[in-house]
């Protein structure tokens, strides 16, 4: 079986945190699970790994935007690795209030922290979705963000 991180966090968003938002079930428990569903030891202890990651940027204060719309410019790292589609779902996201600068760069963040050379657009939905869950005071964004990842035929214009 073939997984990778992404694969790992879909399941437990999926199987525990989706469903069950209030029980927090412990990393052992979890961990073992995840070994009966036939992931391996690498790909769970990356995905714990992102996770951490995302958990360290939920109580990080919000930054001060000093212009009503900032520009974001995508360095070469997060061209080569988001085509086309996904950098403009993200713009689109920005543009219509789902992500505001902080989630948009969160996200970025744990994009950028998968260790896949390409990232699809099915994969950045998960990973708005997952940032936007872990959000406090994002339940609006989350919500349409929910609507969104399985409306598959929308064209996303910035």
């Amino acid at each position: 079986m073939k997984e990778n991180v992404l694969d790992v966090l879909m399941y437990l968003f999926e199987n525990y945190f989706y469903d069950e938002p209030d029980e927090q079930p412990d990393r052992e428990s979890l961990e073992e699970n995840l070994h009966e569903a036939g992931f391996s030891n690498g790909e769970i202890d990356k995905a714990f790994e992102w996770l951490d990651g995302l958990a360290e940027q939920r109580f990080q204060p919000d930054f001060n935007m000093q212009t009503a719309e900032p520009i974001r410019v995508f360095i070469d790292s997060e061209i080569n690795r988001l085509d086309t589609n996904c950098r403009d779902f993200l713009v689109y996201l920005s543009n219509i209030g789902i992500l505001d600068p902080q989630r948009r760069e969160q996200v970025l963040d744990r994009l950028m922290a998968l260790e896949s050379d390409e990232i699809m657009l099915e994969d950045v939905k998960w990973v708005v979705l997952m940032v936007l869950f872990n959000q406090p005071g994002q339940e609006a964004s989350y919500a349409w963000m929910e609507d969104l990842m399985f409306d598959t035929e929308q064209d996303y214009r910035h």
